[in-house]
């Protein structure tokens, strides 16, 4: 590999960019494709084919062979609210291979004390995402309870198509929080994408129990992200 092209590699990583090293390999030659960037033809095809299904892939085109390699940003949760549920919540998370971290801008609560091994952002979310920006390879549930916190955070995860949005609260909590998102311009497609009352209708009671319906939901959203991209990728 050309070492240019493995700095390419390692900067589309570190900023969550989906991208693939396309190898062309009768020259050994390779460049960066990013997801979403136009390819013609047949090639752009099996480029899109393999963002959709996620694996690497050899392919010849009008006799040229090439190998896909494909990177796909590690699936990361972002919890909105240092809460009790966040911090049962964290184990499970990393146990379940996800990149976790914590915003919240109550100083009380957002301390590593509290959330050991797990980034903690002790800022309004508006600031944190001012550089650390949502995609839509992260999960976010907002659990803080309060709309000062919760709400930027949750336009800003439906905004970049991110693959789970949930949030915490009753059926009336969350009809005035439609309320106030509509007022915000959030259109009603988008509305219909946040998961609440959060987490899977397990009777959850305790914060472990729902930080277990919330995990078990995410899962759920991913694969299914994951087998209607495949399906996508198929017809």
């Amino acid at each position: 590999m050309d070492p240019l092209s493995l700095k390419a590699v390692m900067r589309e990583r570190r900023a969550r960019r989906a991208a693939i090293l396309l190898t062309e390999l009768s020259s050994d030659t390779d460049r960066i494709v990013r997801e979403g960037d136009s390819v013609p033809g047949a090639l752009g095809e099996a480029i899109d084919k393999a963002f959709k299904l996620g694996s690497s892939t050899a392919v010849t085109i009008d006799g040229k062979a090439y190998f896909l390699n494909v990177h796909l940003p590690q699936p990361r949760l972002v919890a909105i609210g240092a809460v009790h549920i966040s911090q049962a919540l964290a184990p499970m998370a990393k146990i379940a291979g996800f990149d976790m971290e914590i915003i919240d801008p109550r100083t009380a609560f957002a301390t590593p004390e509290r959330f050991p091994d797990v980034p903690v952002h002790a800022e309004w979310p508006e600031d944190v995402l001012k550089e650390r920006r949502f995609d839509p390879y992260t999960a976010v549930a907002v659990l803080s309870h309060d709309p000062k916190i919760d709400d930027v955070p949750l336009k800003a995860a439906l905004d970049a198509k991110c693959f789970y949005v949930g949030a915490l609260g009753s059926r009336k909590t969350h009809a005035s929080r439609l309320e106030r998102l509509r007022a915000a311009g959030v259109a009603e497609a988008d509305l219909a994408r946040i998961r609440a009352p959060i987490g899977l209708p397990i009777s959850a009671a305790t914060p472990a129990e729902i930080a277990v319906a919330v995990l078990a939901e995410i899962v759920g959203a991913l694969r299914a992200r994951r087998i209607e991209r495949a399906e996508d990728a198929a017809a």
